[in-house]
């Protein structure tokens, strides 16, 4: 052999699995016209992989002079359906490979194939009247570990025969031949065996597609549908190149009928020799590739919906639940596809499509009065979206409990720290940062927003830099109304959050925190702050509303919330005192009240996207 393998290996299976292997030797032997092959396996324990060891044997033709000779030499082949590279797989996982072969009745042919194999390098020897076939001995495995588990299950590897071999294992059936493999297993002391017969391939029916994919070559459908027990639901769509099947994604796995076993193979002399020389990718072009999965989806699309009545509902209802949830995609969904594509790839298409029109409708120096209706619809679509993240943050806030941290909560009100600043000039790219408007919409007209920043950055922005050193960190605070660098009066909001399942006395430190805040600020800027609104938002229970009802009002809320106005003092000499106003709110409250708001818009855009 003229080739260093090592190198002819990584060039050409650098991405393989154990599990071809298998396939190359039944292959091979399946060329040599066998009907009986064995493989054995054993390893010591999972975790030991240089104990693995595979026995592969056939009751084949061997290797005769012929055949030796293409196996010596990379690419001699036969016929254009082979391509004289697969036995390099053996290389990937074991670097001793002894092969003994009898064939012409008296023959045997021993040899090693290995990174050194030299062609000139084999014994033959005369033996009595025996029956040909050829036994492959791998030993000495190369890698670290076996990746999964499955590369070494019988049961697995049945499995997967079955789905490389379908096509050529159900020719072989037509043709009345009957073949038999036996797959061994001894890991960990434990024995298991499956064999793969006949029985195992199913009685396909056949359909002639029509297609203008190719106007010369015939596209023939092989399938077969039956009932099986839930647990062996399965489902197999492929494309038959060179007595190989490829596999297709056309279902995907979590839209898999259960209860059935459905196999859904595509012939066409159009595939002939378009594989890679590794028998891993198809050669097809991506445009030739999606023509084919439109044309196979559609008609195993109507074979399930045939045979599967229920399927056809439980597409409808998939459609109408993806329509309820993201209303503002209604009309980018791929409908046809819906309930076999992935939901995923679904909404990405869907989202692919709708950012698409965005673009170009921006892009564009005039609007046509079309153009115009269609950015009418689009600019209602984006506030949709916008309007959906609102409910996924309140529905994450309903959910928390006591488990959760303080931090985890803060950070569904406003992104923390180095990412938690916001200002009016960003508020397109920090709309899905900031979520202010939990406490009420009218704070989304902010000049800046500081999330657990220190009180001295809140100082700063409000003076233009004049430092200050105070490092305790109010969780939110807010500038609104005006710009604190035009020298008009503004408001300011400081927002304390505490988490679910604390004490009453911690709960309740939430308001000398406040006054703190109020203290700080307006010791230094009781000319430019005309109003400090201040949150205090806890976990209310019986004793948290006992301590509140002496002396706050309690206001209109879907759920408690109370206001006190109180003066606090700045100055003792002289007196200054100003006011300052404290709502406590429940927690819950806040989301009730969010929730409320939100509902209602998202409401009435569902029912006016429904109309679209």
């Amino acid at each position: 052999m003229k080739v260093k393998l090592s190198q002819a290996v990584k060039m050409f299976f650098g991405n393989s699995s154990l599990e071809m292997v298998y396939f190359e030797a039944i292959a091979n032997a399946l060329d040599a016209n066998a009907t009986d092959i064995s493989i054995k396996i054993s390893v010591e324990a999972l975790n030991k992989p240089e104990t693995l060891k595979i026995k592969i044997s056939d009751n084949g033709e061997g290797f005769t002079d012929e055949r030796y000779e293409k196996f010596s030499n990379l690419f001699d082949v036969s016929e254009s359906s082979h391509k004289g590279l697969g036995r390099l797989v053996y290389l990937c996982y074991f670097q001793d490979v002894s092969i003994t072969s009898f064939y012409d009745n008296f023959f045997k042919r021993e040899f090693d194939f290995s990174d050194g194999f030299d062609e000139e390098n084999f014994e033959v020897s005369k033996v009595s009247d025996t029956k040909s076939g050829t036994i492959f001995k791998m030993n000495n495995y190369a890698l670290q570990k076996i990746a999964k588990g499955e590369y070494i299950h019988p049961i697995k590897i049945k499995q997967r025969i079955l789905e490389e071999f379908y096509s050529r294992l159900f020719h072989l059936k037509k043709e009345k031949k009957s073949i038999k493999i036996q797959i061994e297993s001894v890991i960990e002391g434990k024995k298991n065996e499956e064999t793969l017969n006949n029985s195992d391939i199913p009685e396909f029916k056949m359909m002639e597609l029509s297609s203008s994919i190719n106007l010369i070559d015939k596209f023939d459908l092989y399938y077969s549908i039956k009932e099986v027990d839930p647990i062996e639901s399965s489902l197999l769509a492929a494309i038959s190149v060179d007595n190989r099947t490829v596999k297709v994604d056309l279902v995907a796995n979590e839209n898999r009928p259960l209860g059935y076993q459905m196999v859904f193979l595509l012939y066409s002399d159009y595939f002939k020799g378009k594989i890679d020389a590794a028998r891993q990718n198809l050669t097809l072009s991506k445009q030739e590739l999606k023509e084919i999965q439109i044309l196979l989806r559609k008609e195993v699309v109507s074979l399930i919906e045939t045979s599967v009545p229920s399927i056809k509902k439980r597409n409808k209802q998939t459609k109408k639940n993806l329509i309820n949830k993201y209303p503002h995609l209604n009309g980018f969904f791929d409908t046809e596809n819906i309930g076999y594509v992935s939901r995923s790839e679904i909404l990405k298409k869907a989202q692919d499509e709708f950012f698409k029109i965005q673009k170009e409708l921006l892009d564009a120096t005039s609007l046509t009065d079309e153009q115009f209706e269609k950015s009418m619809e689009i600019s209602s679509r984006a506030l949709t979206e916008y309007i959906l993240f609102r409910q996924l943050t309140i529905e994450k806030l309903k959910k928390t409990t006591s488990g959760n941290s303080e931090t985890e909560l803060h950070k569904l009100f406003a992104s923390m720290r180095s990412e938690g600043k916001f200002e009016k000039d960003n508020l397109s790219e920090d709309l899905y940062r900031n979520n202010a408007w939990l406490l009420d919409d009218k704070y989304m007209t902010y000049e800046t927003i500081l999330s657990d920043r220190q009180m001295g950055e809140l100082v700063q922005v409000i003076t233009d830099n004049e430092t200050d050193s105070d490092e305790n960190r109010p969780d939110i605070a807010l500038i609104f109304s005006n710009n604190p660098n035009n020298n008009k009066p503004f408001d300011v909001v400081i927002v304390e959050l505490k988490k679910r399942g604390i004490s009453l006395e911690e709960n309740m430190k939430v308001v000398t925190q406040l006054e703190k805040r109020a203290r700080k600020l307006m010791k230094y800027y009781n000319n430019q702050i005309q109003r400090i609104w201040f949150y205090g938002i806890i976990e209310f229970d019986e004793e948290v509303e006992m301590q509140l009802a002496g002396e706050y009002t309690e206001l209109y809320s879907s759920g408690k919330m109370y206001y006190r106005e109180t003066n606090v003092a700045i100055s003792l000499d002289p007196k200054i005192t100003l006011p300052i106003g404290v709502f406590v709110w429940d927690l819950d409250a806040v989301i009730g009240d969010a929730d409320s708001r939100n509902s209602a818009f998202l409401n009435l855009i569902k029912n006016k996207m429904s109309d679209l």
